[in-house]
């Protein structure tokens, strides 16, 4: 199955999205957390949340959820 990028997002702020959406049943990785640490630049640099493709519209509706009311 194909992945789709569900955003990007600060390395902390992914990290804890992608422990958010493991813990509703979907399935996501972190891209790119370590790039550039080596030269102290890993900060700035977002990292994609990526989910599986059909997992996309589940992902969105689970953050849009977390971020409550408009």
């Amino acid at each position: 199955m194909p992945l789709a990028e569900l955003g990007r997002f600060p390395r902390v702020e992914a990290q804890i999205i992608v422990g958010r959406l493991e813990s509703e049943g979907v399935p996501a990785v972190a891209f790119d957390g370590e790039a550039s640490i080596g030269d102290g630049s890993w900060l700035l640099i977002p990292v994609r949340v990526m989910v599986d493709d059909d997992d996309l519209d589940a992902a969105r509706a689970i953050l849009d959820a977390a971020d409550g009311p408009a």
